[in-house]
């Protein structure tokens, strides 16, 4: 059965509401009573809706005298993103809009609708105006909260706008083949004969040029290919494990790179993650690539986690801001608070993340063999998550040594460094820049002094 526009408009304002509240997009999107066609069109304007949300939530400031509801105000933000940017007449926008506040507001319904009416035409009347009063501000014309483009900028004062641009981006869909599998180039004309194209940014790695359901994918349930980031598919990589080492993945969960350690050789692996509902993801992904992997839930941040040590290689990919994957993330952006890093100018001064970071890192770092190596790794763009971390770590463990790293100096999209998706060495570690091909990452290579 076809859905309405109303419907899509609705539900979208319903998951928008509860971000504005403080809730993850991910439990929100988890818990939306939706299927197929209506699940998809409720998904693509949530996340044009906070994708946007810099110059929405500003628009709704100045057309509504009184806040409305959290539902009601996610209704006029996806809608507003409708209008702007949508492909449907304004005419049918409005109207589908004020029919899915009847939805989303049954109670006051007449109220609910005239609000919507009234914001939708008053803004359709004034566009012009509104639209150069809010792209004189920062946040309206880059959409992200002030604190994070100031950090941005500072930390990176060549190349802050368009990572912040890359971050409003629709994000490449990206395949890892199974190299027990096929190759890279196999793997792509198997795609090209199900009308499926892409382009290779690498032996195994993959970019499709449009998304689509993995279902499509061919061999997809066989376990022949997985879905991951450019940046993310670097790790396994970089740990340089061979058949028979001993292997800690000490944040394991959702398993992506668990499952490419494993693929790329036969090693003693053990993942490690503390939330017991996300190592359920871990299983169901080694399970459909016929991967055997030694499993547990623990903290490894703790000394006293029953989790062994001895380990030639453990991979530490720390929890983070996030900030390299806003765009598929996007309420990240607002539900993110500077005290969660810490502030950026004061060492002393750290937030959870780098409380935390600083943690793992010193567990982990008694749980590696002398002559092994550990690799750090973070989705994040924050020097106070990634450099300093490291800074800060090899200044108290003389038993450590950082160690170069070798990436691709270039991808189809970025040249060299001074394009937006490249790879940035840096000392210590190396900064991989947002941009078309790739999410934001970092990556330091410790190895143990014998």
């Amino acid at each position: 059965m076809a859905h309405t526009l109303s419907e899509s408009l609705a539900l979208a304002g319903v998951v928008v509401g509860r971000v504005t509240k403080g809730e993850s997009l991910t439990r929100a999107m988890a818990e939306l009573r939706a299927e197929g066609p209506l699940r998809a069109a409720v998904q693509s304007l949530t996340y044009a809706a906070l994708r946007d949300y810099g110059r929405g939530d500003a628009l709704v400031r100045e057309l509504v005298q009184r806040p409305p509801t959290p539902s009601l105000q996610g209704l006029l933000l996806a809608a507003l993103t409708e209008l702007q940017h949508g492909p449907q007449s304004t005419h049918a926008v409005v109207h589908q809009a004020v029919e899915a506040a009847a939805r989303v507001a049954p109670r006051s319904a007449q109220t609910a609708k005239g609000l919507v009416n009234g914001v939708l035409r008053n803004w359709l009347r004034r566009r012009d105006e509104l639209n150069t009063k809010i792209l004189a501000t920062e946040v309206g014309t880059y959409r992200y909260p002030q604190w994070w483009i100031d950090r941005v900028r500072s930390a990176w004062p060549s190349h802050w706008q368009a990572m912040l641009e890359a971050g409003n981006a629709e994000p490449p869909m990206t395949l890892r083949v199974n190299r027990r599998h096929a190759s890279g180039a196999d793997y792509l004309e198997r795609c090209r004969a199900q009308g499926i194209d892409g382009a290779l940014l690498g032996e195994q790695a993959l970019r499709l040029a449009k998304p689509c359901p993995v279902d499509r994918l061919p061999g997809f349930a066989e376990g022949h290919v997985s879905v991951q980031d450019w940046a993310a598919q670097q790790a396994a990589r970089l740990l340089d494990v061979r058949p028979g080492m001993k292997v800690l993945d000490a944040c394991a969960a959702p398993g992506g790179k668990t499952a490419h350690i494993a693929e790329l050789a036969d090693c003693d692996l053990t993942a490690v993650d503390s939330d017991a509902v996300r190592l359920e993801r871990v299983r169901d992904n080694l399970r459909r690539l016929g991967l055997s992997v030694r499993i547990q839930c623990a903290d490894a941040a703790s000394q006293q986690a029953d989790i062994g040590a001895g380990y030639e290689r453990v991979l530490l990919d720390a929890p983070c801001s996030a900030s390299g994957v806003v765009r598929r993330h996007p309420d990240i952006k607002w539900l993110r608070r500077p005290s969660d890093i810490g502030d950026a100018g004061d060492v002393g001064d750290q937030g959870p993340f780098v409380r935390q970071q600083s943690a793992l890192l010193a567990a982990l770092w008694q749980r590696l063999a002398p002559g092994g190596r550990l690799l750090y790794a973070t989705c994040s763009v924050f020097p106070e998550e990634n450099t300093r971390r490291i800074e800060a770590f090899l200044a108290s463990h003389a038993d450590a040594a950082i160690l170069p790293l070798t990436l691709p100096a270039a991808m189809p999209s970025a040249a060299n460094a001074d394009n937006i998706g490249a790879v940035v060495h840096q000392a210590p570690g190396c900064q991989i820049f947002p941009g078309p091909d790739t999410d934001g990452f970092y990556y330091a290579l410790l190895e143990k002094k014998a």
